[in-house]
């Protein structure tokens, strides 16, 4: 519970506000970027809600942040536990409640009709796994990599599911069900394309699903503010040279969606997402 005891300076007064346990993971900007800023270590309140919209948007960060650091004086609040897992396009969601075991990475579900899969892994808390038992449970979880498997075993363990990661990153989650030993892209279903994409780690994955949406880990992510796609050199724990060669290879695929671990969620056209894709392959090798 975020104490008001602890608040960060920048903070503007009104009912919320931030404290000094935030990690600065970024959840808040993604849900609620008109209530919430980047001071630069942290984020801050830089406008209190205008209208519902936005405090419903800043309630959803609220029980979303990963370490409990936003807090809520109004008396009468929203309840918008409900709206969780949160649908981004047709049969794709956002779970909500990141955890603090993954940095406050974001994790994703999909209702298929051959067995629901979550990527990555939110808090294990009853209320998922509730709202995931009424949408007809997991079949699959894909795991990016090892930073963020999070209560994935426990997710594991309730629904009968089997965890898909790469040998690399086993160490993370030694008892996943599924092993992928290959380096080359893999067909795992009709729908779900497997592409193996080292560089962040040894054994990053992400999932292609039925080439529309790409669920990339800390592989890929989306800049709003300027309208491009990154990959963060200085959070790269294996190697660069590698990631960019993974970069490369993922430019052979169609999609439309970015949904990353961390950073925002984008939307482009496909022509327009391959061309942001190519622009950002140019920039890498200046980045090292």
């Amino acid at each position: 519970m975020a104490d008001e005891k602890k608040l960060v300076a920048e903070n503007v007064s009104g009912n919320f506000f931030v404290d000094r346990t935030c990690i600065n993971c970024d959840t808040c900007r993604q849900l609620a970027p008109a209530v919430f800023a980047d001071q630069g270590q942290y984020s801050y309140v830089s406008h209190q809600p205008q209208n519902d919209t936005q405090e419903v948007e800043a309630m959803r960060a609220l029980l979303s942040c990963p370490v409990g650091s936003i807090g809520n004086r109004a008396k009468s609040k929203p309840n918008v536990a409900g709206d969780f897992p949160l649908p981004i396009t047709a049969d794709v969601y956002y779970c909500g409640f990141n955890s603090a075991q993954s940095y406050g990475g974001n994790s994703f579900f999909i209702t298929h009709p051959d067995g629901n899969w979550l990527i990555d892994s939110p808090k294990f808390l009853p209320h998922l796994v509730k709202q995931f038992t009424a949408l007809g449970g997991i079949k699959y979880i894909f795991l990016t990599h090892r930073d963020d498997v999070a209560d994935a075993d426990k997710y594991a363990a309730e629904f009968g599911a089997q965890r898909l990661i790469h040998r690399a990153e086993l160490s993370s989650q030694p008892q996943s069900e599924i092993v992928i030993d290959q380096d080359d892209d893999l067909q795992f279903a009709p729908d779900f394309r497997i592409i193996v994409t080292p560089g962040h780690t040894r054994g990053h994955m992400v999932l292609l699903y039925k080439n529309q949406v790409l669920f990339t880990g800390d592989h890929l992510s989306y800049d709003v503010d300027e309208d491009t796609l990154y990959a963060h050199e200085g959070h790269c724990w294996y190697d660069w040279q590698e990631q960019i060669k993974s970069m490369k290879r993922l430019s052979q695929f169609d999609f439309e969606w970015v949904l990353a671990g961390h950073g925002n969620r984008g939307h482009l056209p496909l022509k327009k997402m391959k061309r942001k894709l190519n622009e950002l392959i140019e920039r890498m090798p200046s980045l090292a």
